[in-house]
């Protein structure tokens, strides 16, 4: 098992922290302050193939971790945990009573919570893409999917907001 691997796998499953000494329960239990504030934590929630310019520390992607994440309905569940509390903080949330049939809409408090994130060039934009991704590749295809509908429906009123270029980023991602 690689030194990444166990990084990662070691703070998905609480027992280690990330490079900053942070467990993952922490991060979850953040308001939307440092959710927003923080550029460090998406990397460690959201992992990809490539290393972070923002946050070279992070581990990264190899199939090893990324065979272990789709076979394991723990790391699955974790993941999917990560992937609600970013939810919250955009101001949408997460049907999926069915897992053959997750919908993701937006929240009551959506309107107060996009204008902390739906505002051109931002760097949220960055982490949806990347949380995309991620879901896609560890196992939770049908919540990418389900998150790309809606984000689909976000863009038919504020592309002007998101952009065509960024909407694209956020297509190709799964």
């Amino acid at each position: 098992m690689t030194s990444d691997t166990e990084r990662l796998l070691n703070f998905y499953r609480g027992q280690k922290p990330d490079s900053a000494g942070r467990n993952i329960e922490q991060i979850w239990n953040w308001d939307y302050n440092p959710l927003e504030s923080t550029h460090d934590y998406i990397q460690w929630l959201f992992p990809l193939k490539q290393p972070s310019p923002v946050n070279p520390q992070a581990p990264i992607l190899n199939p090893e971790v990324i065979e272990i994440f789709r076979n394991s309905q723990e790391l699955r569940s974790r993941l999917l945990k990560s992937f609600l509390v970013m939810l919250d903080f955009y101001g949408l949330q997460c049907q999926d009573n069915d897992p053959n049939a997750v919908i993701i809409t937006q929240a009551e408090n959506y309107s107060e919570r996009q204008a902390n994130w739906l505002r051109r060039s931002n760097h949220n934009f960055l982490r949806i893409t990347r949380i995309l991704t991620c879901l896609h590749i560890l196992g939770l295809e049908q919540y990418a999917i389900a998150f790309l509908d809606c984000l689909k429906q976000i863009y038919q009123t504020d592309a002007p907001i998101i952009g065509e270029v960024t909407y694209r980023y956020w297509n190709n991602a799964i």
